[in-house]
């Protein structure tokens, strides 16, 4: 990290320096080809750190210029509000990836911050542009990060696209969750997000991928039943009714199945009673009689968003046992008598 101790100068003054920082390094870089095509991240932060102790002669940054150890953002900072982050790329290509979202590293009190990109490759050039100006998309790692692109066209960056200014979304408690809104607004169908915001209150992701088969029975059951309260389509004819639930499985545990059916709707049509009247009904009606109370026990314990979110409604009602049953019917009309009877403890049911 390198930090500039003076607090007085403009951001002109510094938006000046750091172009003149930006047109010594070019020049450099064509006169000494070879020494940078040597240089990684970590060493590039020394030549920028020099350059820009060189071109503050004789401006109010003068001998103000440090680097200081420790994994903060921006790598420079002048005087109280100002700062440039360094990257690099061993590629010809003007793309890498930034910082977090939620930006916990910010030096404290840094308003703008510029980026100078150093393109590590013949031949070697260097850009430098205000951060928010290249910053294009968010992709995801271990955390939502910045996608940095030094060519990106004005009116092109991911705040643009998002209709928010960089410094607003950055100041908001969780920054996360409005990326996350945007993006699922732009989902199209077949379509998941594979991550979550720190408030998602399911389990976290697992790092392995596995296949279903796998699993063992208690966790197959555990999932299924999470499957019938998260996914009611399932109990419905289409032939992608399955499609939402693979996506979840897939995004948010790492799992894979090549055929969910069979554990589902696997054996055909079964008799079941309900009050001593017997009913010939689906398998997959079958095992929602008879994980009623598990699925109603989900449910209770499920926070409304994250329902909103598998159900891909706007509102969870007071009753979300009735809002759920709601939705089976929606999806599988032609049952509407028996699943009405779902959940009412009054009814015996015998299997």
């Amino acid at each position: 990290m390198i930090v500039s101790q003076n607090k007085k100068p403009s951001f002109e003054e510094f938006s000046k320096l750091v172009q003149n920082c930006t047109l010594n390094l070019n020049i450099e870089a064509k006169s000494n080809e070879t020494y940078f095509l040597t240089r990684n991240a970590q060493k590039l932060e020394d030549d920028v750190l020099k350059t820009l102790q060189m071109v503050a002669k004789g401006t109010s940054f003068e001998n103000s210029i440090i680097k200081i150890s420790g994994q903060k953002f921006p790598d420079i900072v002048a005087g109280k509000y100002y700062g440039v982050e360094v990257k690099s790329s061993k590629d010809v290509n003007w793309i890498t990836l930034g910082g977090s979202i939620n930006e916990s590293t910010r030096v404290e009190d840094v308003k703008r911050i510029f980026l100078t990109f150093g393109k590590l490759v013949s031949p070697i050039e260097f850009i430098s542009r205000p951060y928010e100006e290249c910053l294009s998309e968010v992709l995801v790692t271990h955390y939502p990060r910045y996608k940095i692109d030094m060519k990106l066209k004005s009116g092109e960056t991911i705040f643009d696209k998002m209709g928010i200014g960089y410094d607003e979304l950055r100041q908001m408690e969780n920054p996360v969750r409005k990326v996350i809104q945007y993006y699922k607004s732009h989902l199209k169908k077949g379509e998941r997000l594979w991550w979550f915001d720190d408030n998602d209150l399911e389990e976290t992701s697992s790092p392995m991928v596995r296949l279903w088969k796998t699993l063992k029975a208690q966790e197959k059951h555990k999932f299924i039943v999470m499957a019938y309260a998260f996914f009611p389509e399932i109990i419905g004819v289409s032939q992608d009714k399955y499609d939402n639930f693979s996506l979840w499985l897939v995004s948010k545990y790492g799992i894979v199945s090549t055929s969910l059916r069979d554990s589902f709707s696997a054996g055909g049509k079964v008799y079941m009673s309900v009050n001593g009247i017997s009913h010939l009904v689906s398998r997959s009606i079958y095992h929602l009689f008879e994980y009623r109370k598990e699925i109603k026990h989900l449910l209770k314990i499920t926070d409304d968003n994250v329902l909103m979110d598998v159900w891909n409604v706007s509102k969870i009602q007071d009753n979300k046992d009735e809002q759920w049953i709601n939705l089976l019917i929606k999806t599988s009309p032609e049952n509407k008598n028996i699943l009405s009877k779902l959940l009412d403890e009054g009814n015996v049911i015998e299997f």
